[in-house]
C-alpha cells in the first residue's frame, strides 16, 4: 500500500509540475498524448523512465536535438508512436539508446532524408513504419543495423529503386504507392522478392510507373533482363572512368616511371609526383636567382678580380702623322727618359714607364704620351 501511495504522489507531482503531461493519458508505463490537439512541439520532458509505451501521435515534434536528449533517457522503451508529426529529416543514431524497441511508427511526417546511421542501435527492432512520407532514396545500408526487423512498411513514398542486401531476413514488406521505375535499378530488389518466401502486402498496386511499357506491370513479374543490365552497367563503369581520367589527367599528379625512384618497405618502388612544365620554369628561376647571387658574392669578396673586369684596358694611342711615327720608335724605349741633343731643334720626346699604369683616384688612367706630345707641339 505505500508503494503504491508513493507512486501516487510522484505522478501527481509530475502532472502538477509539467502542465503538458496533464493533456496526455497516464498509466503505469503508458503515455499517450495523442488527443493533445497538436499542442506539443517538443517530447514532455518529465517522463518517468520506466516508460515502456510513448505514444505522440498527431502533434508538431520535429525530432531536434532536445527530442533525442529526452529519448535517450527512456532506456525501457519498447514501442514509440511519432506519426503524424512534423519530422523531416532521420539523423544518424536518433534513436541510438532505445535498445529494447521493438515497434516504431513514424509514418505521416514530412519525412525526405534518412541518414545511413538513423536506426543505429535498435538491436530489437521487430516492425518499421515509414509510411506516407516523402523518402525518394534509400541506402542500402540503411536498415544493416536491423537484426531482429520483420515488417517494414514504405507505402506511398516517392522511390523509384531500391537496393536490398540478401541478408535482410522480412516477413512482410508493403511497397505500393511508389513511382517504381522497372529497369536495370530495380533488378535486385526484384530477385530478392523472387526468391524469399516474405509477403508483400498490396501486391496488386504494387506496379511499375516507369518506362510506359511495363506501366501498371507488378514489379515482382515485369521483365527486367539481367544481360541488358550488365551492358547498361559496363558501360556506364567506362564511362565513368573516362571522365575519372580526363580529371586525373587535368588536376591530378603525374607519376614518373624512372628506375632509380626510392623502394619502399614492401619491396615495392615509391613513385614521386612531379608537377607538370611548371617545374621547368621553377628551375630556371632558381638557377637565375643562384647564379646573380654567386657574382654579387664574388665581386664581394675578391676587389683586385672585379677591379680588372670593369677597369680600363690601356693600349698605345695611333698617329696618323708619319713623322711623329718615326720620331717615336727612333727614341731610346727604356725605363728611363730619354733627351735628345740640345743643338738640335727637333721637340724632344720623354717616355715615362709607357708599359705600367695605375689607376687614379677617380678610376681614369693619366696618359703622360699625350700630354708631352702636346706641349712640344704648343
Amino acid at each position: 500500500l505505500n508503494m503504491k501511495l508513493s507512486w501516487l504522489m510522484i505522478w501527481a507531482g509530475t502532472l502538477f509540475l509539467n502542465p503538458v503531461i496533464a493533456d496526455c493519458n497516464i498509466t503505469s508505463q503508458t503515455v499517450t498524448c495523442e488527443e493533445s490537439g497538436k499542442n506539443l512541439s517538443s517530447i514532455p520532458i518529465d517522463l518517468l523512465q520506466n516508460v515502456t509505451t510513448l505514444s505522440l501521435k498527431n502533434n508538431k515534434i520535429t525530432l531536434k536535438d532536445n527530442d533525442k536528449e529526452i529519448l535517450s533517457r527512456l532506456s525501457n522503451l519498447t514501442e514509440l508512436y511519432l506519426n503524424e508529426n512534423m519530422i523531416t529529416v532521420l539523423c544518424n543514431n536518433s534513436f541510438y539508446s532505445l535498445t529494447k524497441l521493438i515497434i516504431l511508427d513514424i509514418s505521416n511526417n514530412n519525412i525526405n532524408t534518412v541518414h545511413q546511421a538513423a536506426f543505429a542501435g535498435l538491436n530489437q527492432l521487430s516492425v518499421l513504419n515509414l509510411s506516407y512520407n516523402r523518402i525518394t532514396q534509400l541506402d542500402s545500408d540503411v536498415f544493416s543495423s536491423l537484426k531482429s526487423l520483420r515488417v517494414l512498411n514504405l507505402q506511398n513514398n516517392f522511390l523509384k529503386s531500391f537496393h536490398i542486401k540478401s541478408s535482410f531476413k522480412l516477413t512482410t514488406i508493403t511497397l505500393a504507392g511508389n513511382p517504381w521505375n522497372c529497369s536495370c535499378g530495380l533488378l535486385d530488389l526484384q530477385i530478392w522478392l523472387t526468391a524469399s518466401s516474405l509477403t508483400m502486402e498490396n501486391e496488386n498496386n504494387t506496379t511499375c510507373t516507369f518506362p510506359k511499357t511495363k506501366e501498371k506491370l507488378s514489379i515482382k513479374t515485369a521483365t527486367i533482363q539481367p544481360a541488358d543490365c550488365e551492358t547498361e552497367k559496363a558501360s556506364s563503369e567506362n564511362t565513368i572512368t573516362s571522365i575519372s581520367a580526363i580529371k586525373r589527367r587535368s588536376t591530378a599528379f603525374v607519376i614518373a616511371p624512372t628506375p632509380n625512384n626510392i623502394t619502399g618497405n614492401n619491396g615495392t618502388h615509391a613513385e614521386f609526383p612531379l608537377f607538370g612544365k611548371s617545374w621547368t620554369f621553377l628551375v630556371g628561376v632558381l638557377g637565375f636567382v643562384l647564379s646573380t647571387t654567386f657574382l654579387i658574392f664574388t665581386a664581394i669578396k675578391c676587389p683586385t678580380w672585379y677591379r680588372y673586369l670593369i677597369s680600363y684596358s690601356h693600349r698605345r694611342l695611333e698617329e696618323d702623322n708619319p713623322e711623329v711615327f718615326e720620331q717615336e720608335f727612333s727614341a731610346d724605349m727604356t725605363s728611363s727618359p730619354a733627351v735628345s741633343d740640345t743643338t738640335n731643334e727637333d721637340p724632344i720626346v720623354i717616355f715615362e714607364k709607357t708599359n705600367a699604369f695605375e689607376p687614379g683616384e677617380d678610376g681614369f688612367i693619366e696618359d703622360k704620351y699625350i700630354d708631352s706630345y702636346v706641349t712640344e707641339e704648343s
